[in-house]
């Protein structure tokens, strides 16, 4: 993949991220991609696991939204750095912001590895 394929890549995973739509996320993803939030110790393994998770993410908010992007594309291997912005819509109205940064690897044009580094509470729960 070219650098303006990688990026399309990681944006089309978070429009599905902030849309609600795990068909949209899962589509970006290898059938055998692992899924970490690396600064709370989760590693998710399967697709069902991977799907719980937004799942939980989804049921905790009334939204979720991405922004502020900052892509690092590394074509040689095949990896990409985003570094953003995160807004959480609770149930209540309140809202949790949050600076994050995500590590994407890339084999046969698909996320075969996704590494979350998020400041804050985990709102990536495993089950």
């Amino acid at each position: 993949m070219n650098d303006n394929e990688m990026t399309a890549l990681v944006e089309t995973y978070f429009a599905g991220v902030d849309g609600e739509d795990f068909d949209v996320i899962k589509a970006t993803m290898t059938d055998d991609c692992v899924f970490t939030v690396e600064t709370h110790g989760i590693e998710l393994t399967t697709m069902d696991d991977i799907r719980s998770m937004f799942d939980r993410l989804w049921a905790s908010h009334t939204s979720v939204q991405h922004t502020g992007f900052s892509h690092i594309v590394d074509v040689n291997r095949q990896r990409v750095s985003s570094q953003f912005k995160v807004v959480n819509t609770h149930h209540d109205g309140s809202l949790a912001h949050k600076s994050n940064c995500n590590f994407f690897d890339i084999r046969d044009g698909l996320f075969s590895r996704i590494s979350v580094y998020m400041a804050g509470e985990n709102t990536l729960n495993k089950a």
